[in-house]
């Protein structure tokens, strides 16, 4: 298990004996749609974990801590968070497979042209070169231009919405905490 603790300062470690605790069977409501984090922070964790790579979406899924005295606005910006983790995980793991697809069948295609095989003599998959690749990458982008358009939308609008809920819930916690000071130094 490749986990690590993220903090306010975005660094941290945790021991080894914390990081090999979790299995798959303890996957919770952080699960992602692609088959989900196989690692869980320790229950006394204080911070969001970030995990190894998805397999299928290739994104580093986190895993949110959740404090016990949450308010509804840390709530709300916690679950925009996850909402939008689980979109962007869907979102690139179809995606990929579907670039991994077309390109197979692209590679198949021309080689099939060329008169080759899928593998050559020694039993190694046959490639194509670099020139080649290139008319493929150029027409799976240009087919997927829009959606690619669409992504890039929602995408921003989804950071805009955690960015003002962000700037929410610093206000609020800072406004707190200068009445616990203005209360205590009063004292």
């Amino acid at each position: 298990l490749r986990g690590s603790a993220v903090g306010k300062e975005g660094k941290g470690r945790a021991g080894r004996s914390e990081q090999r605790r979790g299995c798959a069977a303890e996957r919770g409501q952080n699960a992602s749609p692609a088959g989900g984090p196989a690692f869980r922070p320790p229950a006394h964790s204080r911070h969001d974990w970030i995990g190894p790579p998805d397999r299928l979406s290739n994104l580093r899924p986190v895993i949110f801590h959740v404090p016990q005295d949450e308010s509804a606005l840390e709530r709300r910006l916690r679950e925009a968070r996850q909402d939008t983790q689980a979109w962007n995980q869907q979102f690139w793991a179809q995606q990929n497979a579907s670039f991994q697809q077309e390109k197979e069948e692209f590679i198949y295609s021309r080689l099939k042209a060329k008169g080759l095989a899928v593998r050559d003599e020694t039993g190694q998959k046959a490639t194509l070169n670099a020139e080649e690749m290139a008319d493929f990458y150029k027409d799976f982008l240009s087919k997927n231009f829009r959606k690619h358009m669409r992504y890039n939308r929602d995408w921003y609008k989804r950071n805009f919405t955690i960015t003002f809920l962000m700037g929410q819930v610093a206000l609020v916690r800072a406004l707190r905490w200068l009445r616990w000071k203005k209360k205590n130094v009063g004292d």
